[in-house]
């Protein structure tokens, strides 16, 4: 029995975890915290021992799940220098004040002394006029927010009571909720009766240099390889499935004919919407939806190009002696506008670089890339995300041959039936966005695209239709891959990877 192979094939560590499971009475689970006191071992090789004897079936464990509250490094600075309501209070403790001179006295930015004011109301402790006055010289709310931040600080919980106000400073960003797990364990029914196996002189895994110079090895116990012990399943180096699938995306594009081209991430507002008849006034063009580069600025393009993508702006004839091609968007054009630095909103900068380089029909061309804006992060929107953009021009080119593009792409591509409505763009005259179901979010646009309008050819010399998208290529892929939150195609879960079929 002494010589059992399962016995030997204990490591030093597995066999003092599993004799210490063993010494608890049975049905009783030790946490592995505890386990790693008792033992005098570091908790991740009491961890590691856990795993690896629950693989040859000598221990079972248990879990529970909790959620856990810590101070977030908001919560961190606001303990160490105040909550923003409570610097507030403090400086409005001496009599009303202007809100300039409230906030430039509290320190705070405009977000953090909007917050003060907004909690402040909710506990009807401000009054808001041509200054701001304290209605309560110390708001409850604020000694219990206050409160939290001190249990937290001391390691301590919460109590119940203040739970309420916890979970709301956790929708402020003043502390993290985190979710934790606790294992329990107890040896198994085979796990006993391996324990009273286990001698107490150590088994050898593996031939040192030390065992050879000390002759130790000659009246060592030698551990045999446990043939029933799982092994892992390697895969080998993959691409990201993600990655994969663009690269058949690259492949369908350049066998229709498509050449790739790249361009500039950093982009100046002339070539990102100017030149594309987008008007300076629309919402999209706002700090709101774009990610502007401060401190900085970019070159204007030449100046007969700048001039007549002005004159198209304002309403006049793109050159002397032309007709206008329409009333333009009114105003102003203002031209140091164009020169402003941005996070690239959308890849049709490219194709405006692309046609001002290649005047000459027929075009077609392709390319993908990141783009940014300011989005809320949901399943759908992220604030990075690859467009696919495209042009494809000549003569006799219409609507028709985008759609049929768009529906050879979507089959291709393993995204079904594709479906077509009108819509509208500044920059594209008929416009259409095309829809592909998602098999559990339903039909998702991903397809919009249209013909290029004059007021945007005419500026680049163009004299040919031109059929241009700019396809929301990540959207696809969730289609294809059967990807549920766009945000998994950033993520490196090795599990998914391995399984993936690209």
């Amino acid at each position: 029995m002494a010589g059992d192979p399962l016995s030997l094939s204990l490591s030093p560590q597995e066999a003092k975890v599993l004799k210490g499971l063993a010494r608890q009475a049975v049905g009783l689970r030790v946490p592995e915290e505890e386990l790693s006191a008792q033992l005098s071992l570091t908790i991740e090789t009491v961890r590691g021992s856990l795993e690896r004897l629950k693989a040859k079936g000598l221990t079972v464990s248990s879990e529970t799940h909790e959620r856990i509250l810590r101070l977030s490094p908001r919560g961190v600075e606001a303990r160490e220098k105040g909550l923003p309501e409570r610097r507030l209070v403090k400086v409005l403790s001496g009599g009303p004040l202007p809100q300039e001179e409230a906030q430039a006295r509290c320190g705070l930015d405009g977000k953090e002394f909007a917050a003060a004011i907004g909690q402040l109301r909710r506990e009807k402790a401000l009054r808001i006029g041509e200054k701001l006055e304290l209605e309560v010289p110390d708001p409850q709310g604020v000694r219990a927010s206050e409160q939290v931040l001190g249990f937290l600080a001391g390691s301590e919980e919460v109590p119940p009571g203040l739970l309420p106000v916890a979970e709301l400073m956790v929708k402020r960003g003043l502390l993290a909720s985190e979710p934790v797990t606790h294992r329990a364990w107890s040896a198994s029914e085979n796990g006993r009766a391996i324990a009273d196996l286990v001698g107490d002189r150590p088994s050898i895994g593996a031939l040192t240099s030390e065992h050879l110079r000390t002759g130790s090895w000659l009246t060592a116990q030698f551990r045999p390889y446990d043939l029933r012990a799982q092994v892992p399943f390697i895969t080998g180096p993959r691409r990201h499935e993600y990655l994969s699938w663009l690269r058949e995306v690259e492949q369908l594009l350049l066998g229709l004919g498509f050449e790739e081209r790249r361009g500039p991430i950093v982009e100046t507002d002339f070539y990102n919407n100017d030149a594309l008849f987008i008007p300076q006034s629309h919402p999209a063009r706002t700090a709101q939806d774009v990610l502007f580069v401060e401190g900085a600025t970019g070159k204007t393009p030449e100046e007969s190009l700048l001039r007549r993508v002005k004159n198209i702006h304002e309403g006049r004839p793109p050159e002397e002696g032309e007709a206008p091609l329409s009333e333009g968007w009114g105003g102003e054009f203002n031209v140091e506008w164009s020169r402003r630095l941005l996070l690239r909103s959308q890849t049709t900068n490219l194709s405006v670089r692309y046609l001002l380089e290649h005047p000459t029909p027929p075009f077609r061309m392709y390319s993908i890339g990141p783009v940014f804006r300011r989005e809320s992060l949901d399943a759908k929107h992220h604030i990075q995300f690859d467009q696919c953009e495209g042009v494809y021009g000549g003569e006799g080119v219409s609507l028709r041959n985008l759609l049929g593009l768009f529906t050879t792409m979507a089959r291709e591509m393993g995204a079904g039936e594709v479906r077509f409505k009108p819509s509208y763009f500044p920059f594209t005259e008929p416009s259409v966005e095309g829809y592909v179901k998602h098999p559990r979010m339903g039909w998702m646009e991903v397809l919009p695209g249209g013909m290029f309008r004059p007021e945007v050819l005419r500026p680049l010399g163009i004299k040919v239709p031109v059929a241009a998208w700019g396809i929301g290529v990540m959207r696809l892929a969730m289609v294809s891959l059967g990807i549920d939150d766009i945000r998994e195609i950033y993520g490196n879960r090795l599990d998914r990877l391995a399984e993936s079929r690209v």
